[in-house]
């Protein structure tokens, strides 16, 4: 019976006391015997946690008590067994790395869809004003390949900070149309959807949390494989269940 919670969240907000807060959620994290990994920087947090389920709500709980992250709604999935080793708390330069400064999610958001729009969009060909619609996904090249919306625009990126200049060198092919960016839960989604618009592009969104929002609201729709998760169930099904590595791509 799967009776391990996790959890995944992201907020962009200014932290300017990012060492600080390191170490309160690091010791609370240890003393309810969670695992996993939270990210902090200056533009936000980023986490991923793990453990019997009054365990992580209670560190949850603990962490919405500070205004910043009183709005903070983590994605879950279950698992039977402790997917992650240890409990890390680290304090990086950016959650996650893009190294283009100019863009600050912080400041502003980019537009996202809920997932059934999106759905509805894609069942249709064109969003509500006749645009032609495309997906375009903004994860690495192998994680791509574990399963991916049909059609999706792949440029086989081998790490994210390659995203600015795989977008300039294919910005012509987004022109005209209304972009869908998308990834694991919605964080690099969002930093490159805000990038496409500082290049010119008028119509460009986000999938509000990202595939694993997407898997949770509409199920596998117009989506061929799983996700790949960075721990070690290593890839999630449409059904947010650890998937079976040895069953053909639907």
């Amino acid at each position: 019976m799967a009776s391990i919670l996790n959890i995944s969240a992201y907020k962009f907000v200014e932290l300017t006391d990012a060492s600080d807060l390191r170490q309160v959620l690091l010791q609370r994290a240890l003393e309810l015997q969670l695992k996993g990994t939270v990210l902090l920087a200056r533009e936000g947090v980023n986490l991923f946690l793990a453990g019997p389920a009054q365990a992580v709500h209670t560190w949850m709980q603990a962490l919405r008590v500070d205004p910043r992250f009183a709005d903070v709604t983590p994605k879950e999935s279950w698992s039977t067994n402790q997917p992650f080793q240890r409990m890390r708390v680290k304090v990086k330069s950016e959650i996650i790395r893009m190294n283009h400064p100019t863009v600050r999610p912080a400041a502003q958001r980019a537009p996202a869809l809920s997932p059934t729009i999106v759905r509805r969009w894609l069942d249709q060909g064109h969003d509500d004003a006749g645009r032609p619609v495309v997906t375009l996904d903004t994860r690495n090249g192998f994680e791509v390949d574990y399963g991916a919306f049909r059609n999706a625009i792949d440029w086989r990126l081998a790490k994210f900070s390659d995203f600015p200049q795989a977008a300039k060198q294919h910005l012509d092919e987004l022109r005209g149309k209304t972009v869908i960016s998308y990834c694991t839960g919605g964080i690099r989604c969002e930093k490159a959807a805000i990038y496409l618009q500082e290049l010119g592009l008028d119509s460009v969104y986000q999938i509000e949390g990202g595939i694993l929002k997407y898997f949770e609201e509409v199920g596998a729709a117009h989506f061929s494989g799983d996700c790949f998760v960075f721990d070690e169930r290593e890839a999630l099904s449409s059904e947010l269940q650890p998937a079976d590595r040895n069953k053909p791509a639907a």
